[in-house]
Parts: structure tokens; sequence; C-alpha cells
């Protein structure tokens, strides 16, 4: 007999909990994720049909909600409290002679005191509230008494319960940290850089960044995790005492039901399913605090995720208690700072960089240095500007050490060690590569080569510009384009046009050994050069040809242009329907543009009054590449002008671009957020947080078979959910 829905839908619930705790606590998955998404599909259908059965903390609900106008004010529970700091032995030695003082035990006979050490995960403090054991807020650190009220971001987050396992009754409220791992930071910053966006200075800030997002959609698929390591509750009996919150925990009034020791709250902690750092550890005495400290200062950079330090807290609550406070800090805990990682060495000279977007970055050339364990030969310097205030000049000996543990930089020159005379840094006037003056916004800090046919650009370039998503030439990858950079057969996009197949074959390309063994035993071996051929040179070809008659939106998006992303190509393609009328278009027509804002009008702008664009224009124009047709002529009949449509989930039959290009041909805006904007939203298989935001809002939502039929005959716009 099968289940009922109401009986199905908690064991799916309580399941898909379980499968979370393993895969995003524990790290350990049990099941597939195919099978993982399969439990939570079939949780969705059975909600959809039968609503009256959703609760707040279903799996389902972890995107909830549109985004919000910005973020309320909420009062934490207890103050959350900072912590003093400690930066050597001397400095934790005075803390365990402060702490022993305190609580009488700094006699000769009296034993250490027992201490938990655990790390300082570098993030942003929250404080998640659950109500008898359901998720019900959770509340950035603000000012330590007041915080914002990011609930809905809090809930996207995968490692954060939305019900508790056994659980105090009542309201509890949960510290901790949220983070964003490495890998993450890397694809984040990765897909920043592709869409020419600032890109963020370290995992630290890209949580605090993600997390104040309005668009708890976007929260949702950055990948932020947590890590809990405190918990207070309401006061029962006794006074009310004050708490800490940025990992220095409160010591709670004797009778509020939790742990009597830190260490026990952190394993109570992981027991409600909480994600909890597993690496802390019980410290008896302040020698054992020491080594562990020393420990990890050489091991930290092999962690998944950032860590500048260890937090020591006295362990037991009610020695914790009798220590009590200062005005600022617990008297019973303290952040230990690792030390940075530092050497000396000699700076070379500095050198300059010309990135994609014509961003010409100072490089220092060091003296080969060891720091943290590899050696260093190379350090950014950012800009002009930092070079300045820092007063750093070639021939120098300076300080270098691994900013965020990861990326080398110099902290400052050893001016006492600077030779008599040393000519401060003057940063070129002209591109180094290709001559061309270089230019700085008023409003940035950067140089910038404005020459878009630069070669030091090209490289990055012409691989954007063939990307899969811009003009689709699919062959031309990395090892080809440095190839025909090199030996000058392609100085601009339009080169690409006049490339031939007798040119393409005969390149040669050196051989690399294909097994660690053949790499060692390459310099007594001879690799014979390999020839790119025929074959292969003429399947280049014809994708360059094909290119030539793509949509105006994929050209505009492969120059490159600075702050225009795909969307953005779209958006412009949409209004102005050709080239040389966007060209002509002034900052005012741009920005009228929908998705187009000041910012990136103005980069517009600048983008095509530049000589070297409008001479580029003109040669791919004269090489017979498509630049658009006028908005109204020549389009065809576009029945779905002014329909707002968003794809989400996978489609069987067709890709998600392909299905874009369809729709935008028939005059559709193709948008990837849903808001109350949105006319339809098409759902293919695993569809997610798009989906379940459209039904809240009331908006239609069909399937890919409804997107056949209304590609098929546009007049068959869906008229209901399926």
């Amino acid at each position: 007999m099968a289940a009922a829905p109401a009986d199905r839908i908690d064991a799916l619930r309580a399941l898909i909990r379980h499968h979370e705790e393993r895969y995003y606590v524990h790290d350990a998955p049990e099941i597939a994720d195919a099978e993982f998404d399969a439990l939570v599909r079939e949780l969705r259908d059975l909600e959809s049909a039968r609503p009256d059965l959703v609760t707040a903390d279903s799996p389902t609900q972890r995107v909830s909600g549109r985004p919000a106008e910005g973020f309320a004010t909420a009062e934490h529970l207890r103050p959350m409290l900072s912590l003093d700091n400690a930066y050597t032995d001397e400095e934790l030695d005075a803390f365990d002679e402060r702490v022993r003082k305190g609580l009488g035990t700094d006699g000769p006979t009296d034993g250490p005191v027992h201490y938990v050490a655990e790390l300082k995960i570098d993030g942003l403090s929250i404080a998640v509230t659950y109500e008898d054991g359901v998720f019900s807020r959770g509340v950035t650190r603000g000012d330590g008494v007041f915080g914002e009220d990011v609930s809905s971001n809090v809930r996207t987050i995968q490692s954060i319960p939305l019900r508790l396992k056994s659980a105090p009754d009542g309201r509890l409220e949960v510290r901790g940290e949220i983070y964003l791992p490495r890998a993450a930071f890397e694809r984040l910053n990765e897909s920043r850089e592709a869409d020419a966006e600032p890109l963020f200075a370290n995992p630290r800030n890209a949580a605090a960044g993600t997390l104040r997002n309005l668009d708890p959609s976007l929260v949702a698929s950055r990948g932020l995790r947590a890590f809990f390591y405190h918990a207070v509750r309401e006061e029962q009996v006794g006074s009310r005492e004050s708490g800490v919150g940025s990992r220095g925990d409160d010591p709670d009034a004797p009778t509020d039901g939790l742990p009597s020791t830190q260490g026990a709250l952190m394993e109570a902690l992981a027991a409600w399913g909480l994600p909890v750092e597993k690496h802390w550890r019980h410290c008896e005495g302040i020698e054992a605090v020491k080594a562990f400290c020393a420990s990890w200062a050489q091991t930290r950079q092999q962690l998944p995720f950032d860590t500048d330090g260890i937090v020591i807290k006295v362990d037991r609550r009610e020695e914790r208690r009798r220590l009590g406070f200062t005005s600022k800090f617990p008297r019973w805990a303290t952040a230990y700072k690792f030390p940075a990682q530092q050497a000396t060495t000699r700076l070379i000279r500095i050198d300059v960089q010309v990135g994609r977007t014509g961003a010409v970055t100072p490089l220092a050339v060091l003296a080969p240095v060891l720091l943290a364990g590899s050696t260093i030969q190379y350090a950014t310097l950012h800009n002009e500007e930092e070079i300045r205030r820092k007063d750093i000049r070639p021939g120098d000996e300076v300080l270098l050490e691994k900013g965020g543990d990861v990326i080398p930089k110099i902290v400052m020159p050893i001016l006492a060690h600077r030779p008599e005379g040393l000519p401060p840094f003057v940063m070129p006037a002209a591109c180094p590569v290709c001559a061309s003056t270089l230019e700085r916004p008023e409003d940035e800090v950067v140089w910038r080569c404005p020459n878009p046919s630069c070669p030091a650009r090209l490289r990055r370039s012409l691989e954007h510009f063939a990307g899969r998503r811009a003009m689709n030439i699919d062959g031309l990858g990395e090892a080809l384009v440095d190839k025909l950079v090199a030996l000058e057969l392609v100085r601009d996009f339009a080169d690409l046009y006049h490339l031939t197949v007798e040119t393409l074959a005969d390149l040669k390309f050196e051989a690399q050994p294909r097994t660690p063994k053949a790499a060692a035993d390459a310099p007594a071996r001879v690799l014979t050069p390999r020839r790119f051929g025929e074959k292969s040179a003429g399947a280049l070809v014809a994708q360059i040809d094909n290119s030539r008659r793509n949509e105006l939106w994929r050209l505009i998006f492969g120059l490159g242009v600075r702050h225009v992303g795909e969307r953005g190509a779209q958006a412009l393609a949409e209004a102005f329907g050709t080239m040389d009328v966007m060209a002509g278009a002034t900052v005012e027509q741009l920005q009228a543009v929908p998705d187009i804002g000041p910012v990136v009008a103005a980069s517009v702008r600048r983008f095509f009054d530049a000589r070297e664009t409008q001479r580029l224009i003109a040669r791919l124009a004269a090489a017979g590449v498509h630049m658009g047709t006028p908005v109204a002529e020549g389009r065809g009949p576009r029945p779905l002008e002014g329909r707002s449509i968003v794809l989400t989930g996978t489609l069987s039959t067709m890709s998600r671009d392909e299905a874009t290009e369809r729709l935008t041909a028939l005059g559709a805006r193709v948008a990837g957020s849903v808001s109350k904007k949105t006319s339809l939203v098409i759902a293919g298989e695993d569809a997610g947080s798009k989906l379940i935001k459209a039904r809240e809002l009331g908006i239609t939502v069909a399937d890919e078979a409804a997107l056949q039929r209304l590609l098929g005959d546009p007049s068959q716009w869906p008229s209901g959910n399926p």
C-alpha cells in the first residue's frame, strides 16, 4: 500500500536533511548527486500537488522570497563582543597568567588551566536563531548589539540546517562564521574576470559581499559554507550576562540547559546537525596551546578555507563566569594571530603587464627567495599609487610576505639598506608592447592600454572572441593563439578571417612529453615538432567562416568591451540593430537601453571613440562579418516582443544557448533572474531556485514541450503551470 502524501513528504524531508548533513557538514556523502537530486525532485512534486503541506523548514524552501529592498536591523539575544589579540608566545603566556590570577590558581602547586583551541575562520560572523529547533533568522554581527537580518540569504547556505536534530526547546541562538572555500572563491573570480567585473580581493571579502547581496538566488549560487562554535539561550533564572559572538563565547547562565564546557558544547553543536570545524582541541595548559598554534602556523595552507589564527577559550563555563569581561573583551578568551610569513630579497626591476581589458599592472621581479615553502620570484604591485605610497624602488631590498597566505606581496622597502641616489619608479606613459598612450580614467587608479589590437591583450582577447558564448570558433585554442600572435599572422580579430588552410597547415608546434618519465628523459631526446595539418586547418577555417554569420550580440560580446557581459551585448544588439547605429549612439541613448547603466554606457562610448576600434570594426565589416540588421527592417515577425522569459534547469532537445537565440529572434527578452516583470519561466530537468521563486510570484511556468510549441507557433502562449 502506497504511503499517504503527508507521510512520504515527512520521510523525504528527513532523508534529504540526513544527506545534506552528510555532504555539507561531514564531507562524507552516502549517495550520488543524481540520487540526491531525485529525492529533491520527488519532494518538490509532492509539495506542488499539496501546497498545504509545505512548511518553512522544508529543504525545498532554502531559496525563498524575492530580492529585498534592503536589510532590516535585528537585535542579538546577547551582545556579540570581539576578542583581544595575541601575536607571540610571550603574549599567550601573559594571557594565561591573567587567567590564572583571575581564578586564584597562579600558585606554584596549582594545576594548569584547561583550554579549548579552535581554528579562527577568516569569514563573516553570523548569529542564527532556531525556535524549537526550526530555523528562524540569521543576523550579521553588526555593531555587536544590532546586526543586519540576512535570513533569506542564510537560508540558501546548504551547510546550515533549517531544522536541528535533538536541539533544546525554545529559542536558541548559535554563533559561527560564514566563509567561502578557496575553490569557490577562485571560480567566482574567474567568472567575474570573464564578465569584466571587479575581482574580490580575498575569500573573506567575497563572503561578506555575497551575504549582503539582495538577491538570494545569487547568494545560493556562490557556494558559501559555515562553521559554528557557540550557542546562547534566554536565561531562565538569574542575571543576564554579556555574550561574545566573534569567536569569543559567552558563559551564559548555569540554568540555560547548555553544556558546562566548551568542548562539550562543540560536540553538542555537531550532534544537533550544525557544521563544526573538526580540528579543535582540548589543551591542558598554555604550553599545549602554544604547540597547537605553532603546528597550524606551518600547515594552514593545506586547508580548503582561509584561517588567520587560533581562538583560545577557557574550557569550563563556571570559570568563565568568574573571570568575566572588560568593557570590550572577555577575560577568558583571546585570538592568537599567525605571524606573517616574511622574507627579504632584492627587487631587481618593475615590469608592467597588460591584461585582456587593457589594465596595466606593475609586476615586481625579485631575486628568487624561499617563502612559505615555495620559491618566489614575482610579486604583484597592484598599481602606481601603491608603489608611490610605499616608496618602493627598483634596486631596493624589500620585505616580502604572502598576503592571505597565498599571494606574494611587498610589505615595504628596507630603507636602511637603500643605495644612495636610487631613483623612484616611473610608470611608463606608453604601452610597453604596442606603444599606445596609456589612459587613466579620473575615477580609477589603474592605467590602461586603449588599443584593442595590442599584442599583449590579443592572446587572451582572441580566446574570448573565439569562445562558445561569443563567436563560437571551435578549435582556436591557447597554443594556436600563441603561435598565431607570435608569428604575427593575427594582429587583431579581423586577421582571423584572412587565414587560409595552406598557412595554418604548415604551422609547427613543439612536441610535449606524454608522461612524467618521458618529461624526465626529454633533455636527452629529440622531440619532433608537430605539424598542424590540412585536416585540422580545414576544420578551423570552416569554423571561422561560419562565425561571419553570427548574430550581432555575439560580435559585441566577443569584442570584449569593458563591463559589457553577454546580457548587456544582447540588450545593445536588440536596441540598436546594427553596429553603425550603436557606434553612433550618445551616452544618454546607450543608458536608455534596459540593463545598461551609466558605467556600462560610458564604457561603450569610450570604446567606439577609440581610433583603433573604428579601424577594427571597418576591417571586420570588410571581411564579411555580419554587423546586424536595422531594427525596423528585415528582422521578420517578432510576435514575442515585450515578453520576458527565464530559462531554468536542463533542456533535453536543445541547449540553453539555442533556446535563447530562438526566443530572442522572436522578439522575447531572455532574462537571467525571475522578477515581477517576468512573463514566463521555462523549467527543464533539475530546475531550482528560479522555479520556486516563479511559483511564489504566481508567474506562468511551462515545460520543455510547451517551449517547443511556442517556438513553432508563438500564438500558443502557455496559459498555466504544468
